[in-house]
């Protein structure tokens, strides 16, 4: 443990530095408030101990100082040093940061009891901060696991829905496109039908992490969107952009070669929806409805493609 003590009496300081050795504790020793800064910001001490009266800058000024210097969250227990008695020199130290006073003559015992003290308080608080860190962290991890897809590890609808309406209201601000791509496994019912559910559970797992690998900008966001359904949001993304990402999504699912009996194609495919609007004041579900449409038109087209819609007016 290290203490720095700001005195301007080598005597006092002489004193001070001799009780805290024989505590087992490092003293850094400074005679005036612009050193004390300095060896505050040099050695990081676990405590100071301030004279109230020093030659320029004052103890007061000092304490304002180290408090200055401290980070969010940090703390460093400051004691006192004076002759003062009063009340008011009482007040004003503690005003400037301080903690607790020790009135000179300094004796050694009520020095100990004090720095133990502090001690005490120190532990507690640097508990209290690892607690409250595992605390975030669990937090943390909890929210991201709550946003997550069970099966798949991709966001969930409840993340999806969340993340739909922040760029909705992002693109709107900025009138710039936000793209929508609708996903859905063919004939998915038939596969499960096939090759029984632990299978579709996997299938559904090798499309996932095919469209997350496809999916390569931090804005996008890959989700699970219901049963055999996926989405992708697509942020700033014109109406031929989404259409490149779903046609190399449905490339990637493809050239996985899952096999499917049950399909005209003999391996999984997926049918794709793609919409770009540029919002106005209305709600996502404007976006929703135009990429479910152009789901509508891929699957009826035959599947393994990708359908796209954009509406001739800005959603409003």
């Amino acid at each position: 443990m290290k203490a720095l003590v700001i005195e301007d009496s080598q005597t006092g300081l002489a004193v001070v530095s001799q009780h805290l050795e024989r505590m087992g504790i490092q003293p850094i020793a400074a005679t005036d408030g612009e050193s004390g800064v300095a060896l505050f910001r040099e050695h990081n001490p676990d405590i100071v101990l301030l004279d109230v009266v020093l030659p320029g800058m004052d103890g007061y000024e000092v304490a304002r100082r180290i408090r200055a210097i401290e980070q969010s969250g940090e703390w460093t227990p400051i004691i006192f040093l004076t002759a003062r008695t009063a009340d008011t020199d009482l007040v004003q130290g503690i005003t400037a940061g301080g903690d607790d006073y020790l009135f000179k003559p300094i004796s050694e015992v009520v020095l100990a009891a004090k720095v133990r003290a502090m001690q005490r308080i120190l532990q507690m608080r640097y508990s209290l901060v690892v607690l409250t860190r595992k605390l975030d962290a669990a937090n943390q991890e909890l929210t991201r696991l709550t946003s997550l897809d069970g099966l798949t590890g991709l966001s969930n609808r409840r993340h999806f829905d969340e993340t739909l309406m922040r760029e909705w209201r992002r693109a709107a601000r900025y009138k710039r496109p936000l793209a929508l791509a609708l996903i859905d496994v063919d004939h998915f019912k038939l596969f499960n039908d096939t090759y029984g559910h632990l299978a579709g559970d996997e299938c559904l797992k090798s499309v996932a992490n095919a469209l997350q690998a496809v999916s390569r900008r931090p804005s996008d966001l890959v989700a699970r969107y219901g049963g055999e359904e996926f989405a992708l949001v697509l942020p700033e993304t014109d109406l031929a952009g989404a259409r490149n990402v779903a046609e190399g999504v449905c490339d990637s699912i493809r050239a996985l070669q899952l096999p499917h009996g049950a399909s005209p194609s003999g391996v999984v495919t997926i049918s794709v929806g793609v919409a770009s609007l540029t919002p106005g004041t209305g709600g996502p579900q404007n976006l929703i409805a135009e990429a479910d449409l152009a789901l509508y038109d891929a699957k009826s087209g035959g599947r393994d493609r990708v359908g796209f819609r954009q509406p001739e007016t800005v959603a409003g």
